[in-house]
């Protein structure tokens, strides 16, 4: 599917202010909002056709890719369904299990690595997607945090992306016959929901079919969405102390496509993204639900959604899907 993609180096100054420590340990700074253009029409409905998610949990294999674009180095780990018994941790290299599966695109935040969110993205991976996490050369943790780099992110999982999917029709790969290229999402916290922004805005990847958004917002990257309609979920603690509720909700509120919220009245800038627990156990089931809609077209995953976003009390939850 054709793609189109162009510069979004735009509100530096804008962006240093407001994205300087995503990382979990992050002091609090004040966010802003990018300038606002009014979105282009888009299809209504989404992409996907409709179809049924798998219905069992998959053992999880995880694997590296080692991957340049143009000098820069983007290690991708690769979570995906696996044969065998399900539950445990992801083995390394395992068996993959038969069938075809969609593919999410996962960019972390500020100071953090792919590794960090391997409990929420092998639950993704146990439901029946391929989840690949590049980590960036300049906003990983022991890298220069050059925040600005930020903006350069989205290519660069659009050229994961490529190298991914080249997997499906790779002779001898694990993954050959595995990957099925028309069904995607991309999916970030932080600075890594800001390049998962901008792949819908100035970035547009029109081969996404859909987009979670963890804790971020539209600095540098604006809210013109494009192309053709992709569903978002957003995901925001509303005591987040790096990048405020409101500016998270303000990037949601422009979104054109079918959309909903997850908001955590006692939710941070995304801790409980990091280890087990009540919360991540909302986040983690909703998002699942989500993406089998949004990616399997399951009608039946989308019923469940609001169900597994307001169990417990921990959210509540603005549905527009």
């Amino acid at each position: 599917m054709p793609r189109r993609v162009t510069p979004a180096l735009l509100a530096s100054a804008v962006l240093m202010a407001g994205l300087v420590g995503c990382s979990a340990d992050a002091r609090k700074t004040e966010s802003q909002q990018a300038p606002v253009e009014p979105p282009p029409a888009a299809t209504p409905t989404p992409q996907v056709p409709a179809g049924k998610a798998p219905q069992r949990a998959f053992a999880v294999g995880v694997r590296q890719l080692k991957l340049n674009r143009d000098g820069r180095a983007l290690p991708t780990t690769l979570w995906y369904p696996a044969a065998g018994q399900s539950g445990g941790a992801a083995k390394r290299s395992a068996t993959a299990a038969e069938g075809r599966f969609p593919v999410v695109m996962f960019s972390h935040g500020l100071g953090g690595r792919p590794d960090d969110y391997a409990t929420l993205l092998t639950r993704w991976a146990a439901a029946g997607f391929v989840v690949a996490a590049p980590m960036f050369p300049h906003t990983s943790r022991g890298a220069d945090n050059n925040v600005l780099d930020v903006l350069n992110q989205p290519a660069d999982v659009s050229y994961a992306l490529d190298q991914v999917l080249a997997l499906d029709g790779r002779a001898g790969d694990a993954l050959r016959g595995r990957l099925d290229g028309e069904r995607v999402a991309a999916a970030g916290h932080s600075a890594g929901g800001v390049t998962t922004i901008g792949l819908f805005t100035a970035s547009r990847d029109e081969r996404l079919d859909a987009g979670v958004v963890f804790a971020g917002t539209a600095l540098g990257v604006g809210t013109a969405f494009a192309g053709a309609a992709a569903p978002q979920l957003f995901v925001h603690g509303e005591l987040d102390e790096v990048v405020e509720y409101a500016a998270g909700r303000a990037a949601y509120d422009k979104v054109p496509w079918p959309k909903a919220m997850l908001s955590l009245p006692k939710g941070d800038h995304g801790r409980a993204l990091l280890s087990d627990g009540a919360t991540l156990r909302v986040v983690s089931d909703t998002s699942v639900e989500f993406l089998r809609w949004s990616l399997y077209g399951d009608a039946d995953a989308k019923k469940r959604i609001p169900t597994d976003a307001t169990r417990g009390d921990i959210a509540t939850f603005d549905d527009h899907l």
